[in-house]
């Protein structure tokens, strides 16, 4: 298996005694200690309008996280196209592709919390139409040697030419979050690669894996179980009650995270990743909780799914965990690995 960093910094607001900047300096240093020892990756999320401080210009952060490591594979997990001029994004990745040498993982999606759409003025109901636009651009942005016109229904550009180029050919690998059938198998049509939420049980993550198997091979290309991302919110605790005092923190980021998605008129939000089940129960069993040896449990109910991509989201205020998992969990699950590399 092959293990990653997924999630976010925080920046805390306050007054003139509150350092707003110290969430991102300790992620930065959380990614720079978790190059070293021995993670694959690292996935930003982008969100707005929280009120607790998530992440919000990705890309931005990316290129200083780019600028303190040397290997580490820089992704976004995800950027949320419709809220975004196309041209200026392809500028921008292709920016940090180049100062990284080529170690960005582009995560692309459409967006599915109502409060970030009402707060850009946008209709939720246009995210499919402004998304597949907006891919297109891209796309064209980065492959097309000569100036292109765009008369889109969202966008229009004319006689351009997108730089700088990308230091991978023909682009950086593409990497879209997926749930539903209908739209894994469209991650398979273009391509690219899959991102799966943190929330879907083991089965659900089954089942998910063993969709887009299957549309990769109906193409006649062969299926990678590094091409799909499973993210995991995981703790490596001390005891029991460490243990639950993190699943009630999880729970009550989960409410949170669904009082914001949801329509003010209490309409439930129709997206995969908000189909979780609202229980401790749900919560622990898709989450890596618990000893060293219970998530290697865990994580062998994963492997035997198909999962062999982990993108570890959380793991506590501090690095320990981040540590923990290094050196107690990881070296079983990535000892195949190696060897394939060596061989």
């Amino acid at each position: 298996m092959r293990f990653g960093l997924f999630g976010s910094a925080t920046a805390r607001h306050g007054g003139p005694d509150v350092d707003s900047g110290q969430g991102y300096k300790q992620f930065v240093d959380y990614n720079i200690e978790a190059e070293a020892l021995g993670y694959h990756s690292t996935f930003l999320v982008e969100h707005h309008f929280t009120g607790f401080g998530q992440v919000s210009a990705s890309l931005a952060l990316l290129t200083w996280v780019a600028a303190k490591t040397k290997t580490l594979r820089l992704g976004t997990a995800v950027l949320v196209l419709p809220w975004h001029n196309p041209v200026l994004v392809a500028e921008q990745a292709a920016t940090i592709d180049l100062l990284s040498g080529g170690r960005l993982d582009f995560g692309v999606g459409k967006g599915y919390r109502h409060n970030e759409f009402a707060g850009f003025c946008l209709p939720i109901e246009e995210a499919d139409a402004r998304f597949n636009e907006s891919l297109d651009v891209i796309m064209k942005s980065w492959t097309s040697k000569q100036r292109f016109s765009h008369h889109g229904k969202f966008w229009r550009f004319e006689d351009i030419i997108v730089e700088p180029p990308t230091a991978q050919k023909p682009h950086p690998p593409m990497w879209m979050a997926a749930g539903n059938p209908d739209s894994i198998r469209q991650v398979a049509a273009r391509g690219y690669n899959l991102l799966l939420d943190q929330f879907a049980s083991v089965e659900a993550v089954g089942e998910r894996i063993a969709i887009f198997k299957e549309a990769v091979e109906a193409r006649g290309r062969v299926f990678d179980p590094m091409d799909v991302g499973v993210a995991r919110a995981f703790f490596v605790a001390k005891d029991q009650a460490d243990k639950d005092a993190a699943l009630e923190r999880r729970l009550e980021a989960q409410r949170r995270l669904a009082a914001i998605s949801n329509s003010p008129d209490g309409t439930k939000n129709k997206s995969s990743i908000m189909a979780f089940s609202d229980t401790r129960e749900a919560s622990e069993e898709s989450a890596l909780y618990g000893t060293a040896d219970e998530i290697a449990r865990k994580l062998e109910k994963l492997q035997q799914a198909g999962a062999g991509y982990i993108l570890l989201n959380g793991g506590g205020p501090a690095q320990e965990s981040l540590r923990c998992f290094a050196r107690e969990v990881m070296p079983a699950f990535t000892q195949e690995l190696r060897a394939k590399v060596v061989g």
